[in-house]
């Protein structure tokens, strides 16, 4: 008897969360090609779910799995690379149990229903990073921070940066003030009401001020935009359902429904006393990251955004995306919005890349300043929607309103482009991507000068296949 053995419609960027990724020790990276610029010192940290089953059960969402940081670090001796999972207490716990024990937000706690009630979440510990002084913190959506040793990435454990009282969450999208090195950031709880919670902090991330303010219901609200005098927020209209999710009936993500007819909330607070300054309403969409914003000479808003046309299209895909194969097409596509900050009116948005991109990124001393450029991962034209990742990086320059594409090749992908500029000419800047070559399951480190030339000037080898990242910093020498 002949079997007929099925062929895999899995696409090459499934091979890199095929299964858990392996830590490695601060490891001398080879050079590949080129040569590493003078100019570049400092740390490249990235952070991502590494981990998208435990015991033989996958995960339930991609934003469920364990997270783990990679750091490179560029010295005058050369570079390293460490990679490390973040030692939550229960990454600790399941690590010893060889299997999930906790809800996350596509998955439920495992056992009977009754076990459901009242769950406990995981810190999954896995979306961005914030460098500090002292220390790194992997971040991600719904409770504290973790604390991990900028070199060696050994998990501290967890950090209140003496604020965090009561369980108070810190978001993953902080944004820091290049002039003055506050930090602000916002985090969303949940109990007898929803509540938006604002955070100011000191350079060495010390929260010195916070506010909280009730919002009318919940809705994912992922990133902010900080400006000279303004944080920004836009709140998608959704709904959660309350009720099937605390008996335990559904996930936290299945119980979250896309209601345009709500329309998207515009929410404007002043950056000195985190009070809120103006509310609006404009037409629905969906959004997870900004790029930047700052404030034209006339007192208006400029922002951009990679906007969807609803919640429920985007969040499938990524949750199909930890079973490695998608069929769902999510068109995210860069947008920049003027907004009047004393009345919260949207008074124009237009569409910037008609093309589907993700994760936009300014350099670091651009942030809440004007910005030329902003840099993107995106879809080459050449890939089916829907089934592929992000193969090319790509610079819209705002001045000359053009993109300058670069497609790093058949089954090669990126990681968000991450802006790293020169330590001796200020002019000068680097893009560093984390690239999964599906031709030969590996990962790289690949360096481009700032203005996308088709090659990368340098091109460095890991010891490990890194899976699938979400965000980055570059944190100067």
């Amino acid at each position: 008897m002949h079997t007929i053995s099925k062929k895999s419609t899995k696409k090459a960027w499934a091979g890199a969360i095929a299964k858990p990724a392996t830590e490695f020790p601060p490891t001398q990276l080879p050079i590949l090609s080129g040569k590493v610029p003078d100019g570049l010192r400092g740390s490249l940290y990235r952070n991502g779910p590494a981990r998208l089953e435990r015991g033989g059960v996958p995960v339930g969402h991609w934003f469920d799995g364990d997270g783990a940081i990679l750091g490179v670090h560029f010295t005058d001796a050369g570079v390293t690379g460490v990679y490390r999972y973040v030692q939550t207490a229960e990454y600790q716990a399941e690590s010893k149990a060889d299997k999930f024990l906790y809800g996350v937000y596509g998955m439920h706690t495992p056992g009977p229903i009754w076990k459901r009630w009242n769950q406990q979440i995981k810190n999954a510990a896995n979306t961005s990073v914030l460098a500090l002084p002292d220390k790194l913190l992997a971040l991600w959506e719904a409770t504290q921070p973790y604390a991990l040793d900028l070199e060696t990435l050994e998990t501290k454990g967890l950090d209140d940066l003496a604020g965090l009282d009561n369980g108070l969450p810190y978001s993953a999208h902080y944004k820091r003030d290049p002039r003055t090195g506050e930090i602000y950031n916002f985090g969303i709880s949940l109990g007898s009401s929803v509540q938006l919670n604002l955070y100011k902090s000191d350079a060495s991330g010390k929260i010195i001020q916070k506010n909280a303010f009730k919002l009318d219901r919940y809705s994912i609200i992922h990133d902010f935009v900080l400006t000279q005098r303004y944080l920004v927020f836009f709140m998608p209209p959704m709904r959660m359902k309350m009720l099937p999710f605390l008996l335990g009936l559904t996930t936290f993500s299945d119980s979250l429904s896309w209601e345009p007819q709500l329309g998207t909330q515009v929410l404007i607070f002043d950056r000195e006393n985190l009070s809120l300054v103006s509310r609006g309403e404009t037409e629905p969409w969906f959004q997870w990251h900004f790029g930047n914003a700052c404030e034209n000479q006339d007192g208006s808003v400029i922002l951009d955004v990679v906007r969807y046309s609803n919640f429920q299209q985007s969040n499938e895909y990524l949750r199909e995306f930890a079973t490695g194969e998608t069929h769902t097409a999510s068109h995210g596509t860069l947008w920049q919005v003027h907004l009047n900050p004393q009345t919260a009116k949207v008074t124009a948005t237009h569409e910037v890349i008609n093309r589907i991109c993700e994760f936009p990124v300014v350099p670091r001393g651009q942030v809440a300043q004007p910005w030329r450029y902003t840099y993107v991962a995106l879809l080459p034209e050449r890939m089916n929607p829907g089934k592929e990742w992000f193969s090319a990086i790509a610079r819209f320059d705002y001045k000359t309103e053009t993109l300058t594409e670069v497609d790093l090749g058949e089954n090669i992908y990126t990681s968000e482009p991450i802006y790293a500029q020169d330590s001796q000419n200020p002019e000068q800047g680097w893009i560093l991507v984390v690239v999964y070559d599906g031709n030969s399951d590996k990962s790289e480190v690949w360096i481009f000068h700032s203005g996308l030339d088709a090659e990368p000037v340098c091109k460095l080898g890991l010891p490990s296949v890194i899976p699938h990242s979400f965000h980055g910093t570059w944190n100067p020498a």
